[in-house]
């Protein structure tokens, strides 16, 4: 399977890195073949400016410092994120991401009243990250996260898209021990894929 691995993470010695590699690792292990993407390392610009703003809707106006974002995604078919999340939602860098490369014409058209997905070449996303919240207050907040990934990006990928999550809670609490069995959870898991 080829897989997208969109690493968001300003460190690069950062736990965020240590979960990337080890998944990258695992992916590729299974005979997978992962195109690893790091947007900070990259110095991926994510805000709109305002000439690509007005022409959000065309198209045919992709700005070209996209590209080779858009190319790598149009040929996944499976997308692996690995951030951690901040302020209950995936770091800016990365929410930038989706609003310039998840765009009209690339990932979705728009019809009469209904939005048609264009990314029908992903089969599945998966998502592991880190929580500075305990699991309790991810259910009181309602999961923001989760619900941008499995009522939003999901949408316009395959149908029965598979949305898998892997997650360490309280981060900034966690052992050494406890950060090592959550890697070796996302190399098990990611084995299997």
């Amino acid at each position: 399977m080829r897989v997208l691995l969109l690493h968001c993470h300003p460190r690069a010695e950062s736990f965020s890195a240590a979960l990337r590699d080890t998944a990258r690792q695992a992916l590729e292990a299974a005979g997978h073949q992962v195109e690893c993407r790091d947007l900070y390392a990259e110095g991926f610009s994510p805000a709109l400016n305002a000439a690509e703003h007005r022409d959000y809707l065309d198209p045919s106006s992709h700005p070209p410092d996209v590209a080779d974002h858009v190319a790598s995604l149009q040929k996944a078919e499976a997308l692996l994120l690995v951030y951690p999340t901040w302020w209950y939602g995936p770091p800016a860098m990365l929410k930038g991401w989706f609003d310039r490369i998840w765009a009209p014409g690339i990932a979705f058209k728009l019809g009469d009243g209904a939005i048609e997905p264009l990314l029908t070449n992903i089969t599945r996303i998966d998502v592991v990250t880190t929580y500075g919240s305990p699991l309790w207050l991810l259910w009181v907040i309602g999961w923001p996260d989760k619900k941008l990934i499995n009522r939003g990006l999901r949408r316009l990928c395959a149908r029965g898209c598979r949305v898998e999550w892997l997650m360490l809670t309280r981060m900034d609490q966690r052992t050494a021990p406890e950060r090592a069995a959550f890697l070796a959870k996302v190399k098990a898991r990611l084995s299997r894929w």
